[in-house]
């Protein structure tokens, strides 16, 4: 078994160390580092936390993260189906489609139930 044959594997692992490893060394020598009290205080966002970190959040956040999911996957299997509509010929165009439409009804089904509107 040569050793030839683990070359490529070899170089590419470096160079990905090397992508991923050599930048943080660069900044840690290069940047600045001036802390003071207010950049090592906990909260560095302007002012004092409050209430609870397990707040509860509302179920519209959650309902329009995941309608959101659903049409961003849904469009992005649209790409592939595109670059592909010649060699499927017409059926493949009816079937696509089919599948626009029924996420054109989803999106105007929520649209009219208020599922995307935020108070």
């Amino acid at each position: 078994m040569s050793l030839d044959l683990y070359l490529p594997v070899l170089i590419f692992i470096v160079i990905g160390l090397v992508t991923g490893v050599a930048p943080q060394i660069i900044g840690y020598i290069l940047g600045p580092n001036r802390p003071d009290t207010a950049k090592n205080s906990p909260y560095e966002c302007g002012f004092e936390a409050f209430g609870d970190a397990r707040m509860k959040f509302d179920v519209r956040y959650y309902l329009i993260a995941i309608l959101f999911i659903l049409f961003d996957l849904e469009t992005a299997l649209l790409f592939p189906w595109a670059a592909t509509i010649k060699e499927l010929g017409f059926y493949g165009f009816l079937v696509g489609m089919e599948i626009v439409t029924i996420l054109t009804i989803g999106f105007v089904y929520m649209w009219i139930k208020g599922a995307l509107d935020w108070e």
